[in-house]
């Protein structure tokens, strides 16, 4: 055995032989260099604490594990020390020098503040460490949140938060780069030049309201009829001119005159709530000089060019009955009545022109076949050609006599007599002696004129009465 074993062991045995059963010391106790910081002085006694006998690199996980904070930054690379190349804690951090010493050696002008989890940049680079770090607290115990040092310096009052860095820098507090693109309402247009306190009211930046009508409700010249949705015809370009387009963004186009109605003409209730109807009459009830005796589907006369003078309905190609000569003129009440929209008018001239047949004379004698002899040119002129459309040519005075002077009965129901004398009986001077031949000695052109060939005595002739006179 060796000398120096010798002796260790010695000394060893005689500590052990001075120690009483109260006050008892380990070997590393007694060979201990110093005492411990205040720190750790409840831990002096307690090597164990931090030494691992006969193992000097295990001191390292006891330091760890009571010095948990600086082990997660270790293992997460973050803090300090988590971006310290790997070494011993002992390295930096001597201990056993007694209970004032400090076990932190820091060079406040050499330290690299880039190593932390806050580099010093602008202003911040010009302040002592004691700004931050305050007395007798641990240097990660410093805040890195702007408003715990600046709070006194927030003229918004925590209206945004306590991220300032989203508008500041730290080399002046007053510069402010805030990009509101970031945010969910991007300044746009006109927004782009408006001030901040004119949306942020009272320093409220949180929660601010995104809709045109939180805003602009006092320039709603709609009285909130119109609803919130002021985008849907307006943008922040410009608020007077309207970007909704009837035509696109509905169902219903506006044409001609509807381009220059005012939209309160046809929106009277709050928009969006209500549903409008899209026929004419439900706008025009009132201008309909029919009252509704056409029915409501105005847009087969009218069109939206103008209410008054403006039809589109062509009566000879929509109906079973054209119109033509004065047919053409005439109003529309005139054959379809009021109160009876959907009667089924008939064709047949007599059924309108019933009261004229009376006025002209016939009272229904001649038929209601106005048509075969008067047509829509004028009521009053016949257009029946005796001649032609009868085995009965006129001539002579029959040209000039009334239809009624023959036709005395009803006309088609009864067959007028063609002989002179079923006409001219009263007149027969001759009471029927020469016969009912007439034309053998009278003509058409004058009763009183008798035939070259059956010439009589002209004293026999002022013998004959005037045409027409009684015998």
């Amino acid at each position: 055995m060796s000398l120096l074993s010798t002796l260790t062991r010695f000394f060893a045995i005689l500590l052990l032989c001075h120690a009483t059963a109260g006050q008892a010391q380990t070997l590393e106790s007694a060979i201990m260099p110093g005492g411990v910081i205040q720190g750790h002085a409840e831990y002096e006694s307690a090597c164990e604490k931090c030494h691992v006998r006969f193992n000097r690199s295990a001191q390292v996980q006891l330091c760890q594990d009571c010095h948990k904070p600086v082990a997660g930054d270790i293992r997460t690379h973050t803090g300090y020390h988590g971006r310290l190349k790997e070494q011993e804690c002992r390295s930096c951090h001597t201990e056993h020098k007694g209970r004032k010493a400090h076990i932190v050696k820091l060079d406040e002008k050499a330290f690299d503040h880039t190593q932390t989890d806050f580099a010093l940049q602008g202003k911040h680079r010009q302040q002592t460490c004691a700004k931050c770090h305050q007395e007798k607290l641990k240097f990660r115990a410093a805040p890195g949140d702007c408003g715990t040092c600046h709070r006194k310096d927030d003229k918004h009052k925590g209206g945004l938060g306590p991220k300032c860095e989203s508008c500041h820098n730290q080399n002046t507090w007053k510069e402010a780069r805030f990009d509101h693109a970031k945010t969910r309402f991007p300044l746009l247009q006109s927004h782009a030049n408006t001030g901040c306190a004119d949306c942020h009211a009272k320093e409220r930046y949180t929660d601010t309201p995104r809709d045109c009508n939180s805003c602009h409700r006092n320039d709603d010249a709609h009285k909130g009829n119109f609803g919130p949705r002021c985008d849907s015809c307006h943008n922040a370009a410009d608020w007077k001119n309207p970007t909704f387009r009837h035509e696109r963004d509905t169902h219903y186009p506006l044409l001609d005159r509807h381009r220059n109605v005012k939209c309160s003409s046809c929106h009277k209730a709050p928009l969006y709530r209500e549903k409008l109807p899209t026929r004419c009459n439900s706008c025009h009830r009132s201008d309909d000089p029919h009252r509704g005796s056409l029915g409501e589907k105005c847009d087969k006369c009218h069109s939206e060019k103008g209410w008054k003078g403006s039809t589109r309905f062509e009566h000879d190609r929509e109906t079973d009955f054209p119109l033509r000569e004065k047919h053409k003129t005439a109003k529309c009440e005139s054959c379809h009545k009021v109160g009876k929209p959907n009667e089924k008018l008939p064709t047949r001239c007599f059924a309108c022109h019933e009261a004229d047949d009376h006025k002209k004379g016939h009272k229904g004698h001649f038929g209601e076949k106005c048509g075969a002899c008067h047509n829509e040119k004028a009521f009053r002129t016949s257009i029946f050609e005796h001649d032609k459309d009868t085995p009965f040519a006129l001539s002579g005075k029959h040209r000039k006599a009334k239809c009624s002077a023959c036709h005395r009965t009803p006309l088609y129901s009864t067959r007028t007599e063609k002989s002179c004398y079923a006409c001219h009986k009263e007149e027969d001077i001759h009471f029927g002696s020469f016969g009912l031949l007439c034309e053998q000695c009278h003509s058409a052109t004058d009763w009183r004129k008798l035939l070259e060939r059956n010439m009589i005595p002209p004293e026999a002739l002022k013998l004959l009465p005037e045409p027409g006179a009684k015998p």
